[in-house]
C-alpha cells in the first residue's frame, strides 16, 4: 500500500490544516489541482475537500476538468474520502447555488439552516448518531471509526436536513449514515457506500477525534471498533448534564494577543483595556510567553478553538515575511482544532510598493492554517460606508471579498465597545437598554459606542448596529469584546451580549472579562452566547482550559472532552 494521498485542490479553503494533519500520521501528500493530471488515474487513495459556496466549489471542478476522470476514479472502486463541500458535492445541488449540479450520487439538495429558531452558521462541535444499512448485517463501524460518543466540528450555512423517511430511503439503498440533528433539523453528518466516504463536518479540525477518522480512512480501517470515552460519555449519557437545544456543546476560545516587545522578540501579551505594558520604571510590553508553544499548550488542555489576535500589525515588514504568518504554520502542525487569525487583514502596500488587497492578504492566511480571519478596524470603516450608501455594500470590502472567496464562516468580525449612560433613550441614535447596572448620575439605560484602534479611536457608531452591519455583508460571526471589561477578571458583560446576541442571527463569542471558571458557566447560564473567550487566566497559569471545563461539566454544562492519544 502506497504511503502516499492524493488531495484535490481546487483553491477551496484551508487545504493546509489537512496537510498538516494527514503528514502528522506519517503519510504523504500530493495535490492535484487539474484533471488532466496522470495521477488521478494511478493514485490509491483520494481526498475531495471543500469549503464555502458550493457553487464555486463545483465550478471549479468543472473549469479545471475533474468531472469525468472524477466519476471515472469512483467507478475504479478506489477510496474516495470527500469533507465538507465534498460531502455536499454528492448530492444534486444545493439551494445556495442554483442551477448548479453536483455528482448527483446521493438523492436530492441541500438547504439553508433555519436561522430564525438558531445561529447560522453552525459552527461547533456536535455529537452524531450512525444508522446503518440492511447490508450492514452485524452493524459494524463502516464510517471509519466515526463514534456516537465523540464530539465532531461543524461549520456550514447548507446541510443535506432530511426526514426520517428521507434517511431511511438511503439506508433501504445500501448507505450507512451518520446523522446530525441542529435543534429542530437533522441532516446528513456522514455517508460510507463501498468506496465511498464523507463527513460534512471537519475531521481535521476535530482534535484527536476526528485524527482517528482520517488514519482509519487511509490504512483503509473501514470497520474500525470504536473505543469508548468514559467522560465524554458521562458528558452525553448523564443525568446530570444538560442537554443543549442546539446539540452544540459550550465552546470555550483560548485567545492569544500576540505584538512584537521593545527587543522585537513576538510574544503574548494581556494587559488592562488595551494597555500591555509593564506598570514599572521599564515600562517594557508584557511578555506571558511564546504564541506557538502556548497554543500548543490550549489544544492540549482540550480549547475547542485557538485565536490568535496581531495587536501591532507588523506595518514595516513586508507581507510575505509578517510573523503572524510563521506563528500559524507552526501552529497548525501541531492544534488540530480552528485557529483564527486577526489584525492587518486589510488592502496593504508592501515597502517595496508592492499592493496587496485584503483578500490577498487573507489568502496568504488561509494558506498558512488559519481557518478564520478576524476583521476588526477595518469592518468599522466599512460599516459606516455601509450606511452612508443607503444599507448596501459597496462589493470591494474584506467583509464581502473574503466571504465570497472563502463563505461566510471563515469572517469573524472583532468588535470593541465601550459603555455609554444616559437618561432618555428617545434622544439616542443607538440601540439602548434599559440597565441593571446605574450610570454614575443613576441613569437608567445605557447604549454601547464601537471603538478602533485598540480602544483609542471612539466612533458615531453603535455595537448593535456594527453586528448589523457586518452580518449584512457577510460576515458569518461575532467576536464580542468589551473595553470596559477588558483584563478586569469581574465577569462578562451580559447586557452587551443579550443586546447583540438579539439583533443577528450569526454566532456570537463573548469575550472580555473572564477571571475565573464560574464565569464561564455564568454567561452560557444568563445569555445565548454561541462561545466564550478566555485570555490572562490562562496566560497567567490561574487556570487551564481543562480546569474550566471540568467546572462546567460539575456545573451541569456540556462540553467537548477529546481523546488524548491516537
Amino acid at each position: 500500500m502506497s504511503n502516499t494521498v492524493h488531495v484535490i485542490d481546487v483553491d477551496s479553503g484551508n487545504l493546509q490544516s489537512l496537510l498538516n494533519a494527514i503528514t502528522s500520521l506519517g503519510f504523504n501528500v500530493k495535490f492535484i489541482t487539474h484533471g488532466d493530471d496522470p495521477a488521478l488515474k494511478t493514485c490509491e487513495k483520494l481526498i475531495l475537500p471543500g469549503v464555502g459556496n458550493f457553487g464555486h466549489f463545483v465550478k471549479e471542478i468543472h473549469n479545471r476538468n475533474f468531472l469525468n476522470p472524477l466519476k471515472e476514479y469512483i467507478n475504479s472502486g478506489k477510496p474516495i474520502m470527500g469533507i465538507c463541500v465534498g460531502l455536499q458535492t454528492l448530492f444534486n445541488g444545493s439551494d445556495e447555488s442554483n442551477n448548479i449540479n453536483g455528482l448527483s450520487i446521493l438523492p436530492g439538495k441541500l438547504s439553508k439552516f433555519n436561522s430564525s429558531t438558531k445561529s447560522v452558521p453552525q459552527i461547533g462541535w456536535n455529537s452524531i448518531s450512525l444508522n446503518f444499512s440492511n447490508n450492514n448485517n452485524n452493524n459494524s463501524n463502516s464510517l471509519f471509526g466515526i463514534s456516537e460518543d465523540k464530539f465532531y466540528y461543524f461549520v456550514h450555512s447548507y446541510a443535506a436536513i432530511r426526514s426520517k423517511s428521507e434517511i431511511d430511503s438511503l439506508i433501504n439503498q445500501g448507505w450507512d449514515l451518520a446523522t446530525c440533528t441542529y435543534l429542530d433539523e437533522t441532516f446528513i453528518a456522514s455517508v460510507s457506500k463501498d468506496n465511498i466516504f464523507a463527513t460534512q463536518f471537519h475531521p481535521e479540525k476535530s482534535g484527536i477525534a476526528g485524527l482517528k477518522v482520517i488514519k482509519s480512512f487511509l490504512i483503509n480501517n473501514k470497520y474500525s471498533k470504536i473505543n469508548l470515552n468514559n467522560k465524554n460519555l458521562l458528558n452525553l449519557n448523564s443525568n446530570n448534564i444538560e442537554k443543549t437545544s442546539t446539540g452544540l456543546t459550550r465552546r470555550i476560545v483560548a485567545c492569544l494577543d500576540v505584538r512584537s516587545n521593545d527587543q522585537g522578540d513576538l510574544v503574548v501579551t494581556k494587559g488592562d483595556q488595551y494597555d500591555v505594558r509593564e506598570k514599572s520604571t521599564e515600562n517594557n510590553v508584557r511578555n506571558l510567553g511564546k504564541p506557538v508553544e502556548m497554543a500548543e499548550k490550549y489544544y492540549k488542555q482540550g480549547a475547542d478553538e485557538v485565536t490568535f489576535l496581531n495587536i501591532t500589525s507588523f506595518r514595516n515588514s513586508p507581507i510575505k515575511d509578517l510573523p503572524m504568518l510563521e506563528v500559524l504554520r507552526l501552529a497548525a502542525k501541531t492544534c488540530f482544532v480552528p485557529l483564527t487569525v486577526g489584525g492587518g487583514i486589510k488592502d496593504f502596500i508592501d515597502p517595496d510598493g508592492t499592493k496587496y488587497s485584503a483578500l490577498n492578504v487573507a489568502s496568504m492566511y488561509f494558506k498558512a492554517g488559519a481557518d478564520k480571519i478576524s476583521i476588526g478596524s477595518d469592518a468599522v470603516r466599512t460599516a459606516e460606508e455601509y450606511y452612508l450608501n443607503n444599507c448596501k455594500g459597496l462589493g470591494n470590502s474584506p467583509i464581502e471579498t473574503i466571504s465570497a472567496a472563502y463563505g461566510v464562516q471563515a469572517v469573524v468580525i472583532s468588535i470593541d465597545p465601550k459603555r455609554f449612560y444616559i437618561n432618555d433613550p428617545s434622544n439616542c441614535n443607538y440601540k439602548t437598554i434599559k440597565t441593571s447596572n446605574l450610570g454614575p448620575n443613576n441613569e437608567e439605560y445605557c447604549y454601547y459606542k464601537v471603538t478602533s484602534q485598540g480602544g483609542r479611536k471612539i466612533h458615531d457608531l453603535g455595537a448593535v448596529e456594527l453586528a448589523i452591519a457586518c452580518e449584512n455583508l457577510g460576515a458569518g460571526e461575532i467576536l464580542l469584546n468589551c473595553i470596559d471589561k477588558d483584563g478586569s477578571n469581574s465577569g462578562y458583560d451580559f447586557e452587551l451580549i443579550n443586546m447583540v446576541k438579539s439583533n443577528v442571527s450569526i454566532p456570537v463569542i463573548a469575550s472580555s472579562g473572564a477571571g475565573n471558571p464560574q464565569h464561564f458557566v455564568d454567561v452560557f447560564k444568563n445569555t445565548k452566547t454561541d462561545a466564550a473567550l478566555g485570555a490572562g487566566m490562562f496566560h497567567r497559569g490561574d487556570y487551564k482550559v481543562s480546569d474550566v471545563k471540568e467546572f462546567m461539566a460539575k456545573n451541569g454544562l456540556l462540553v467537548r472532552i477529546d481523546d488524548t492519544t491516537l
